[in-house]
């Protein structure tokens, strides 16, 4: 079986390491040229043909590759003679991975392993491709049959591994968590265990058992001695106490851990839960979900009296207070929030004082106040108090401004905490618009007295006080949606700017850049900012949100198709890839990692925004080529016409989504992709940003699904409608007007249902709807913001009529294809009622140019294919001569011909308007618009509306010296012109216009 000494799969390696070194040296063809000499010599050898097919792969020639690789495996499998060794199996085993045919790999090995049954290294490799294929049953027996072979702890733990894999991701019943337990008894009673990670699985499957007695018993014993800090112990110790019931235990050990490591937050819970015997942050879901456990929001105490609770929360905070003296510094911050989580525990029973609770929030201020995190430490304890406590509270702070750190950047720290707590609470939407902008000025103000502190850090260092231009960023575009003065928003944008010419790394100013270019139609700066943010690998799926909804409702598809081709790419190999980890963490034997790499994975693979970008690139491929229908039915005929979409949406039906995306970053005015605030009026005094974003984000997965169902029926019904169309002018069809082959009629009229009810009515009501909008029986608003979505399923309406008339409507002038009037009149109207409420203001076209692209990209361009596919079907098939005579005339002044000419008119008059639009916009002097800017914010002599922060900034430009600020930031700010911004502007919406 095994190689001899200086041979490489049976062959003189010699021989083989010019090939080897060619491959790793990129060199293809010449390792191709050495490759073909040595298969002259050993035609006959699997491992020769296998590493033909690796190069072969290397050089893109996949199907050359899986053909070499089909020979080398035909080999294996019917030439006795042959050598199979490691060498040969692993090289045939990357190709068919890499050719996406990993069960073609697998049966290599199986079938080594019946012709070498015993055989260690065959049996790894294979236990690998199981790995790879998630095949968790298949997994356990070969670990355990390794196991068997030669007794190792770490064959038995892979099998024990397979075993919760099969438990928690697959299918299996938890009863196979007693065979697990078994295995390990047995091991342990003749072996013992030798690693601190075999500890932990055997500890992790009694525990999942409920067997917390069984794990106290192990922990505390011998293999206890595994986990060689005391206090990952004690903390496993305090955890099975406390899911064994035994709270008071429990407690005296986490006291333990806190006594040794007195900032450890989680313990200090865990602590005051066993003290109050709440036993709700144990639950056994946390255990399903290593990479997501579950919060525990409230607690649950109500079972003790008040005698007992008290006197218990009592010793919590006697105990708290002697951490804090034991602590004897400002860097531990455990010990004083465990105040404030006395309070909160004392409120969530009814049982809180609201000044014993602001008393200590004032306390905590006064110890931690200058630290960046001390708004979001507070959070959680605010939420429990009224808001007229929570007032207090903030005029409290405001009162003691006079009597902070003298200490220049704590007192900074302190008041930018200040101005955090006033946007917790939602004070800021509740104050007048001069306060407002008092509040923003200050912001400003602040921020320029504070730049000499940072003028000695490094570029790449965080500055002191650079959170001020966010804030004030927030406030400046709250007062823009109160008032809608414009000169509020390009302000915002000028002072984020500016800080970004000062630091350029601050990623908060470009989030917002991207948010607020976006808003105004100025997708293409938007995206210049999010390239800048430089976002790569895994953060790909948390941060993409930011750009892509965007970028889908924009005309810039070719930097649309780059950001969609990178997620994709990301999110493609890693899943393709991710079995590679789980294979390390098992060889590294990092068993709690296995677990948890699955899981990590299925959390990507269900993700919401992985599964409707899928959907959206191929859509867009359709309409980057719809104006060509030869090259449309290319791109239909490789997504095999579209007919495993709605499929793809079923089987996501079924399942859960998930969720990845990083939205505490998002600004406050779109806490989610599919929600903007300033589109919307102002909310009123009552609004409050952070109070409406649990109830944002709870229907979101409703919506999600019902975009991926909608969205996963456009390819296949846009193949439909032109091969409806097509046959409807062909001469296959009867005389009763029935085509001969009606299923794709059928098929057609199933997913115009289906579409309807995601729309929210029956098909004929549906259908009425269509029409009345047509005829202006119905406002321009009645399609609400479903206005493409209507209009799509008008147009496929028409391409279904075409094929089966089974509509009775009728054109005014009594023909039967009435429904290319409807389509025609519906793009009619609603796309230049688009046109004519883009007023001249600069926002304008950020507001309505979204839904005009997709109205044009979508219903109007497949619309549009549809003429296409009528056109030609009237056209003569290769070098046939068109019919002359009475034939021809009777066929180009047919009803349907007449509505297809009459279509054409149409989509022209609509494309031309469109155009005359355009070119009006285009003609604009660019200094008109960059001077409409500047005098929205501009103004002399001004004692309020826009233009004060900028103001304040603006000052700081022309005032700068190199000995106040530092050489660096005086001469990055030297060449800095707000002109220039305005300009940049003007440009980056003329882009998205041309």
């Amino acid at each position: 079986m095994a190689s001899k000494f200086g041979m490489a799969g049976g062959i003189p390696e010699r021989r083989v390491r010019p090939i080897w070194d060619a491959i790793d040296s990129r060199q293809f063809k010449n390792a191709l040229k050495l490759s073909a000499s040595l298969l002259t010599k050993f035609p006959n050898s699997p491992y020769a043909l296998a590493l033909k097919a690796l190069i072969l792969e290397r050089m893109g020639k996949s199907d050359e590759a899986l053909s070499v690789c089909l020979s080398a495996k035909e080999l294996l499998f019917t030439n006795d003679s042959v050598l199979m060794d490691e060498l040969t199996l692993s090289t045939i085993q990357i190709v068919f991975q890499r050719l996406d045919h990993l069960d073609l790999a697998t049966s290599c090995y199986e079938h080594a392993c019946v012709k070498f049954p015993n055989n260690l290294e065959v049996m790894l490799g294979l236990f690998n491709c199981y790995v790879r294929e998630y095949s968790f049953v298949k997994q356990q027996q070969t670990a355990i049959k390794m196991y068997k072979i030669v007794g190792e702890e770490r064959f038995l733990l892979w099998a024990v591994c397979s075993i919760q894999l099969q438990v928690f991701c697959g299918n299996g019943g938890e009863k196979l968590l007693v065979l697990a337990e078994g295995l390990l008894k047995k091991h342990i009673a003749s072996h013992s265990l030798h690693e601190p990670e075999a500890l932990i699985v055997y500890i992790s499957v009694l525990e999942q058992q409920a067997k917390y007695g069984d794990a106290l018993e192990i922990i505390s014993g011998k293999l206890g001695s595994l986990l060689a800090i005391e206090v990952d112990r004690l903390r496993v110790q305090g955890r099975l106490l406390a899911r064994a019931g035994d709270y008071v235990t429990a407690a005296d050990v986490y006291k333990k851990v806190l006594e040794s490591c007195p900032d450890d937050w989680e313990s200090f819970l865990h602590y005051l839960d066993c003290l109050l015997e709440d036993g709700s942050c144990w639950c056994n879901e946390s255990l399903n979900d290593s990479v997501h456990p579950p919060k525990n929001e409230q607690c649950n105490s109500s079972h003790l009296t008040d005698e007992v609770f008290i006197s218990r929360l009592s010793n919590a905070s006697a105990f708290a207070h002697k951490l804090q003296a034991e602590a004897g510094n400002d860097f531990i911050r455990c010990p004083y929030l465990a105040n404030l989580e006395i309070e909160r525990r004392k409120h969530l029973q009814g049982r809180g004082d609201d000044d014993k609770l602001i008393e200590a929030l004032m306390q905590y201020f006064f110890r931690f106040g200058h630290l960046a995190c001390f708004a979001s430490d507070i959070e959680g304890f605010l939420e429990v108090l009224p808001l007229v406590k929570k007032e207090i509270f903030l005029e409290k702070l405001i009162k003691n401004c006079d009597s902070l750190s003298a200490v220049p950047t704590k007192f900074l720290g302190q008041s930018i905490s200040i101005f955090k707590i006033q946007e917790l609470i939602g004070s800021m939407f509740k104050i007048p618009v001069v306060e407002l902008e008092g509040s923003a000025i200050r912001m400003g103000q602040m921020y320029c007295k504070n730049l000499p502190l940072s003028k000695d850090l490094d570029q790449q260092e965080s500055m002191h006080g650079e959170e001020l231009l966010s804030m004030a960023c927030n406030v400046l575009v709250q007062l823009f949606w109160r008032t809608r003065e414009l000169g509020y928003l390009l302000e915002a944008i000028m002072i984020l700017e500016l800080g970004l010419i000062i630091r350029r790394y601050v990623w908060q100013y470009k989030i917002l850049l991207v948010h607020l270019y976006s808003y105004l139609g100025a997708y293409s700066l938007s995206y210049e900012w999010y390239k800048s943010l430089e976002v790569k690998n895994i953060l790909l799926e948390s941060v993409s949100h930011h750009i892509l909804p965007q970028m889908l409702v924009s005309p810039l598809w070719v930097d649309l198709n780059d950001v969609l081709k990178e997620y994709l790419k990301f999110m493609d190999d890693h899943l393709k890839e991710s079995a590679d980890l789980t294979s390390v963490a098992y060889h590294h034997r990092n068993y709690s990692k296995v677990v948890e790499f699955v899981q990590f994975k299925g959390r990507l693979q269900h993700s919401s925004q992985y599964l409707m970008a899928r959907l959206e690139a191929p859509i867009l491929q359709l309409k980057l080529n719809a104006n060509n229908i030869e090259e449309e039915e290319g791109i239909l005929e490789s997504l095999k016409c579209g007919v495993h979409f709605p499929e793809f949406s079923s089987e996501v039906g079924s399942k859960s989504l998930t969720f990845n995306e990083d939205m505490v970053s998002r600004p406050w005015w779109t806490p989610i992709p599919d929600k903007n605030y300033l589109l919307e009026p102002f909310k009123g005094d009552s609004f409050c940003p952070r109070e409406n974003l649990h109830q944002q984000r709870k229907g979101r997965e409703t919506n999600v699904r019902t975009a991926i169902e909608k969205r996963s029926l456009v390819p296949r019904m846009i193949y439909l409608s032109i091969q409806c169309a097509s046959a409807s002018l062909k001469e296959n069809i009867e005389a009763n007007g029935s085509m001969h082959n009606p299923k794709m009629s059928s098929e057609l009229r199933l997913l115009l249902e289906r579409y309807a009810k995601i729309l929210g009515f029956p098909f004929n009501d549906a259908m009425e709807i269509v029409v009345a909008a047509s005829s202006g029986q119905t406002s321009p608003e009645a399609f609400n913001s479903d206005t493409v979505d209507w209009l799509n399923f008008a147009v496929f309406l028409n391409a279904w009529n075409l094929s089966s008339h089974e509509l009775g409507l009728s054109d005014e002038d009594g023909s039967r294809p009435g429904t290319w009037h409807i389509v025609n009149s519906l793009l009619e109207r609603y796309i230049l009622e688009k046109f004519r409420t883009m007023g001249p203001d600069i926002s304008s076209l950020g507001c309505y140019l979204p839904t005009l692209v997709q109205l044009v990209a979508e219903p109007l361009a497949w619309h549009g294919l549809i003429i296409q596919s009528c056109v030609r079907s009237t056209l003569p098939p290769g070098k046939r001569k068109k019919k002359s005579g009475a034939g021809a005339a009777d066929q180009s002044n047919s009803p349907i011909s007449n509505a297809v000419r009459h279509s054409i008119q149409s989509l022209c008059s609509i494309v031309e308007e469109i155009m005359k639009w355009l070119r009006v916009q285009i003609k604009k002097p660019e200094d008109e618009n960059v001077e409409i800017i500047l005098s929205s914010f501009q103004r002399k002599a001004k004692t309020e509306g826009p233009g004060q922060v900028f103001q304040v900034l603006q000052d700081l430009t022309s005032s700068a010296s190199d000995v106040e600020l530092g050489d660096r930031i005086c001469q990055a700010l030297k060449p800095w012109s707000h002109i220039d911004v305005a300009r940049k502007l003007v440009t980056g919406q003329r882009k998205q216009q041309i």
